[in-house]
C-alpha cells in the first residue's frame, strides 16, 4: 500500500526503489532525507529444491512498476529529479536479446534468477577456494557460495545446453534494475567488486577465471558480465528511456544512478548523519569510527577506512565500493531476522502465542518483548540467558570465520572484534533494516557490544540510500558525501545499560 507521509513543500524530489529478499519497496524522498511516501508490493520467491532459491526477474521489475506509481500519486512529476535503485545481490540471467533464461532444472525461464541466499553452488566454491588465488585476499581469504563466481560456475556445470550456452549477460539485480530503466548495460562498481572479484584498480583478473573454468567469460573483453563499469550514483546515459518511464509511472529522462546492493545502500543512508548534540563517542572523530549494520533477512556489518585493511573471514576491503574514496570491509551474518522466525513459528507453542498475540491486537515480536520485560524484573533481558549459549549460524558463518558448513554468540559483536584486532577503530554502530524496529534487537546490540547505537529518523534507511543515488545523479549534490550529510539525520540513540564487558 501507498502511504502518504509529510508535507509537500515545494522542491526536489528523488525516488528510491528497494529490491529486498521478499518485496520491492519505493519511497518519495526530498532534498532534507524525509520520505514523503512510500509503498510496497511482495515479489514470488521459488524453492524447488534444497538450498535451491529463484526468483523472477520479469516479476520484479513488475512490482517496481507499481510501487513507484503509488509513490508518486498526487505529485508535480516535474519536481522529481532523479531516481536511484538497490537490490540484494541475486544472479540474473538473460539470454543475448535480453531475455530470461532457466536457472533450474525444470527449464522454466520465467525462474531466472540465482537469488543470493542460495546455497546451491557447495561443491563449485570448495574447488574455488581450493585455488587459493590472490582475489581471495578482497573477501576474507575465503569466497562465499553466495557471491557470484560459484554460481556461474554451478549453472556451466549443470545446466550447460538449457541456460549457459544460450547466456548472453549476467547481471548482479541491482544493475539489472539500472538497465531496464535506462537500456545502458553498464555495471555498479559495487556489484562487481563485492560479489564479482573486479578490482576498482586492476579491473577483471584473466588468470581467476582460467583457473576456475570460466575462461569463456573472459571473451568479448567481459561483455557477458560487464565492461563498462561505473561508480555508484553516476548518471546513466540520457537518463530514464521512454519506455520505463511509462511502465515506472516517471518522468521520461530524468537521472537513473548507477545501483548499489541493497545493504550498502542502507549504510549509505545511516553512516553520514549529523551526529553533533547527542553525546557520542564518534562526534568530531573520522566516519570510519562507525560501524553501519543493516539487519533484515541476513545482516551486513559495513565499516569504512581511508587505507584497506584485511580481516580474515569479513569481506574486502572494496574501493569505493559504498562511500567514494574509502575502502569498505563488509562482515555478515547470513540469517538473521530468517533464523528469528524460524525459531518462534517452529517452536512448540507458537500457536497459542500467536493467539494470545492476536488477542491483544499485537504482533508475534511486541508481544515477546512484553513478555520479557515482566519476567526480567531489574536486570537487562541478556541475563536471562547468562547460562544459555546458541550458536545461530543455521545457514552457515558469513563472518568472521567464512565456513558455510556451521550450523547453528552473538555474530555482531564476533564480527567488531575481528574488525577492530585487524585495525579498524569502531565506537559507535548504526542500526537500519527491518529489524532496527525491534526495541529488543537494538538494546541487546548495544548492550552486547558496550557501544551506543544510533537509529535513524527516518526507518527505512535503505530507500533513503538509494533516493541518494538518484540525487547525486540527478547533479543537486556535488558528491555522495554531501548528499549524505544532508539527507542522513539522527532520529534515537539508544545507549548500553551493562557495563562494557569485552
Amino acid at each position: 500500500m501507498a502511504v502518504p507521509r509529510g508535507d509537500r513543500e515545494p522542491g526536489s524530489y528523488y525516488v528510491g526503489v528497494d529490491v529486498g529478499t521478499g518485496s520491492v519497496r519505493a519511497a518519495l524522498v526530498d532534498q532534507r532525507g524525509t520520505l514523503v511516501a512510500f509503498a510496497d508490493q511482495p515479489v514470488n520467491q521459488w524453492e524447488p529444491q534444497f538450498n535451491h532459491h529463484e526468483q523472477s526477474s520479469e516479476d520484479i521489475w513488475a512490482a517496481c512498476c507499481v510501487v513507484t506509481k503509488k509513490v508518486v500519486q498526487g505529485i508535480n512529476l516535474n519536481r522529481i529529479r532523479g531516481l536511484g535503485f538497490d537490490a540484494t545481490c541475486s544472479l540474473v540471467v538473460l539470454d543475448k536479446e535480453f531475455r530470461p533464461l532457466p536457472v533450474n532444472h525444470e527449464g522454466d525461464p520465467h525462474r531466472n534468477i540465482i537469488m543470493w541466499l542460495d546455497h546451491r553452488a557447495i561443491s563449485q566454491v570448495h574447488r574455488i577456494n581450493e585455488t587459493k588465488h590472490s582475489v581471495l585476499q578482497y573477501v576474507g581469504g575465503v569466497m562465499s557460495v553466495e557471491m557470484q563466481a560459484p554460481k556461474l560456475l554451478w549453472l556451466k556445470e549443470n545446466l550447460r545446453e538449457t541456460c549457459w550456452d544460450k547466456a548472453g549477460h549476467f547481471f548482479d539485480l541491482p544493475d539489472f534494475l539500472s538497465w531496464k530503466a535506462t537500456g545502458v548495460p553498464a555495471r555498479s562498481l559495487c556489484s562487481l567488486v563485492c560479489k564479482w572479484t573486479y578490482s576498482a584498480e586492476k579491473g577483471w583478473d584473466d588468470s581467476f577465471w582460467k583457473v576456475i573454468g570460466l575462461e569463456d567469460l573472459i571473451a568479448n573483453n567481459y561483455n557477458k558480465i560487464g565492461n563498462k563499469v561505473l561508480p555508484p550514483g553516476a548518471s546513466l546515459g540520457s537518463g530514464l528511456t521512454p519506455e520505463a518511464a511509462k511502465d515506472l509511472g516517471l518522468p521520461a529522462g530524468i537521472a537513473v544512478a548507477a545501483s548499489l546492493i541493497d545493504a550498502h545502500a542502507g549504510g549509505l543512508g545511516v553512516i553520514g548523519a549529523d551526529v553533533r548534540g547527542h553525546g557520542l563517542a564518534c562526534e568530531g572523530q573520522p566516519v570510519t569510527s562507525r560501524l553501519a549494520v543493516i539487519c533484515g533477512t541476513s545482516s551486513c556489518h559495513m565499516g569504512i577506512s581511508k587505507n584497506p585493511i584485511f580481516v580474515p573471514g569479513v569481506w574486502g576491503p572494496y574501493f569505493s565500493a559504498m562511500v567514494p574514496g574509502f575502502w569498505l570491509n563488509e562482515g555478515g551474518q547470513s540469517v538473521t531476522g530468517k533464523l528469528i522466525d524460524h525459531m518462534v513459528q517452529g517452536h512448540a507453542v507458537f500457536p497459542e502465542l500467536q493467539a494470545k498475540a492476536t488477542a491483544r491486537c499485537q504482533s508475534v515480536y511486541a508481544y515477546l518483548n512484553s513478555h520479557l520485560d515482566l519476567i526480567k524484573k531489574t536486570q537487562p533481558v541478556g541475563f536471562l540467558t547468562v547460562d544459555l549459549h546458541v550458536w545461530p549460524d543455521f545457514h552457515g558463518n558469513r563472518s568472521p570465520l567464512a565456513d558455510l558448513t556451521l550450523k547453528g554468540m552473538f555474530g555482531t559483536r564476533l564480527i567488531i572484534e575481528a574488525m577492530e584486532t585487524a585495525g579498524h577503530s569502531i565506537s559507535t554502530l548504526f542500526l537500519c533494516g527491518g529489524l532496527s524496529k525491534n526495541p529488543l534487537f537494538v538494546q541487546m546490540h548495544a548492550d552486547i557490544t558496550g557501544m551506543p547505537v544510533v537509529l535513524s529518523q527516518e526507518v527505512e534507511s535503505v530507500l533513503v540510500g538509494a533516493a541518494i543515488l538518484g540525487a547525486c545523479a540527478s547533479g543537486d549534490f556535488a558528491s555522495v558525501q554531501e548528499a549524505m550529510a544532508r539527507m542522513s539525520k539522527v532520529g534515537k540513540v539508544v545507549f548500553p545499560r551493562c557495563e562494557d564487558k569485552r
